[in-house]
This record gives structure tokens, sequence and C-alpha cells, in this order.
């Protein structure tokens, strides 16, 4: 804005009383014209111009021929605008402070809150673009990526949760099962990996599938069929654990699931599921074991759970899919 002669403020450097502008004994008499003051901020005039207009930091005086001058407190002021425009904080909040409307460690902490989203709005679309760079993906999968990626930690949980919902709901499966399917939910950190994006990225995709879906829903009805049967067992992680070293051994020693080897192995784990879910060791057994295999075999459910580990940053299991097999085929060819 120009003086009330026409000519510009950045003009007749100096005080209005004809002094040079230099600092006094105290510096507290001295005034500044604008020029001055973009010499000793950085600014530039036309900032320091929009911040007079704008009444934030107004001049102090008026020299006679209208060049406007600042004194100290109002340089003082300038550098507080310009610093807190350099932390980001917009010009309304600057002036709040300014006016002692808002106290500045409140602004403060507030604009600190934004800029953390911001932040992990940024580190999570870098982790996006590595997970696109070393994927080699198409722009659609680029797109669904970041679509997916972006969702808020309770997006993603309810995207989750409406599967299990959709998956259990209406059944009494496994209580124990249903009830560690609904704590895991994803939790991607603000600075993921790209493996982590990646994770996500197909988790999310995986609960969405119908087919899937539909799986998992058939599995949820054997388990409420066999509760119905009187079944009140758990999660069945020891039983789990007899039957992978059972079979890891027979793999290690190369033992063939037709094979006449296999037959003790075999014998050793129908005893051990009579005796967890209270039966015979019989053909009747051998059979709704084999059924009960075929039900939960679905790659999917165990690619399921490595990626909720992934995702959450948690030790991924190693595959069990060989040994179910092996033990799937050991079974078949010993049905009556």
């Amino acid at each position: 804005m120009d003086g009330t002669d026409g000519t510009d403020d950045t003009d007749g450097i100096g005080g209005s009383d004809g002094s040079d502008g230099s600092d006094g004994a105290d510096g507290s008499d001295t005034l500044y014209s604008i020029g001055d003051l973009a010499r000793r901020t950085g600014l530039t005039v036309k900032a320091i111009r929009f911040y007079a207009d704008t009444g934030l930091v107004p001049p102090t005086a008026r020299t006679t021929a209208g060049y406007r001058r600042y004194d100290v407190h109002a340089l003082a002021r300038l550098d507080l605008v310009r610093t807190l425009r350099e932390l980001g904080l917009d010009l309304p909040a600057i002036r709040r402070v300014l006016e002692r409307q808002a106290p500045l460690p409140e602004v403060a902490a507030a604009h600190a809150e934004a800029l953390e989203v911001q932040i992990r709005t940024l580190r999570l679309r870098r982790a996006v673009l590595l997970a696109v760079a070393q994927r080699g993906s198409t722009p659609e999968e680029m797109r669904l990526m970041h679509k997916l990626a972006k969702l808020s930690d309770a997006e993603r949980r309810r995207l989750v949760h409406d599967f299990v919902d959709e998956a259990f709901g209406g059944l009494d499966a496994n209580p124990e099962f249903v009830a560690m399917m609904r704590s895991a939910m994803p939790e991607l950190p603000d600075e993921p990996r790209p493996e982590q994006v990646e994770a996500w990225v197909e988790l999310g995709e995986l609960v969405q599938d119908p087919d899937f879906r539909a799986a998992v829903r058939k599995m949820a009805e054997h388990q409420a069929a066999e509760r119905a049967d009187g079944d009140r067992t758990g999660l069945h992680t020891e039983l789990t654990g007899t039957v992978t070293s059972r079979v890891r051994a027979a793999l290690a020693a190369g033992v063939a699931p037709a094979s006449p080897d296999a037959g003790p192995v075999v014998a050793t784990l129908t005893a051990a599921y009579a005796e967890a879910f209270g039966r015979p060791d019989d053909a009747a057994l051998r059979q709704w074991l084999f059924d009960r295999l075929g039900t939960a075999d679905d790659p999917r459910a165990e690619r399921y759970w490595q990626l909720m580990a992934t995702v959450n940053g948690w030790p991924v299991q190693e595959s069990l899919r060989d040994v179910f097999e092996w033990f799937t085929e050991a079974l078949r060819g010993r049905l009556a």
C-alpha cells in the first residue's frame, strides 16, 4: 500500500524526527520503515505491507508525508507473526493469539495435533507409493490401495467387524473362536512399512470377497451344528500342536500319506481327537474328522491370520497348509 502522497512506504528511510533509523540507546524510541523491517526480518515488503493492511502488525506512526513507521514492539510482533506462519498457523489463529483471545500454548497444541495428522497422512502416502513401486501395481490397483490404506482405524475395524458379523451372526458357533475373530482388528501403525500397507490392502480385499465370506459362513455353520450336538470344546490349541509335531516328523522322514508307515501317525492323531472331543476312536470318528478338515480346508483362512499379523506387526505363524494336507490325505485312504 502506498503512502498518502502516492510514494512507496519503503522510501524515506529514517525516523519521523528525521533520524536515520539507527537504534537509540535503548531502542525504545527508534522507528523503522517497511524497508527496515524487511531487512531485519527477512520478510518481503509485500508481506509486511499485507500484515499491516490486515491489522496484524499496524504501523506505530506515520511521517508528515504519510509514510508508515514501526517501533521495536511492532518489530517483535512481526517476528512473532512470521514464526507462527512458518509453524503453519493460519491468520485467524494468529490474530486470536495477538489479541489475547486465545492462549498461545492452547493454539500451538491444536495446530501441533493437526500437523501430526498431516504427518501420518504423508507417511501413509509414502508407504503406498513404495508398495506400488515394489509390486509394480497397475493404476487400478494403486487406486484401490490408496483407497483402502487411507481408511481411519475405526473404518478399518468396521470393515472387519462387518465381515465377522456376516460370517457368524445368528449362529451359536464356537464362542472362543468368534471372540478371537472380534478381538483381532487391523491396527496400521502411524508409519507403516510398505509390506504392512500391502498386507492391509490384501486383507481389505479378502474380507470383502463374497466367496471367502461364504466359506467362513459355512465353517461357522459347521461349528454351530457341532455345538448343537453337544460339543463345548474350545480352540484346540494343544491338539493342533500335536498334529503339527507328528505330521512334521512324518514329512521330515519322507513318509507318504498313503504309505503303511503313515498308519501309526494317523492312529495316534485320531486317538488324540477322540480324547479331546469325548468320542470313540472308530470309523465314524475318522469320517467326522475327514469332513471337519474338509470344511476348514481353505487356504484363505490361514492367509487371513497371516495378513492380520503382518498389518499389526505380530510374529507371523508358520503355515500349516502342508501339515493338514498330509493329514487329510492320510485319513482319506483309511476311511471305512
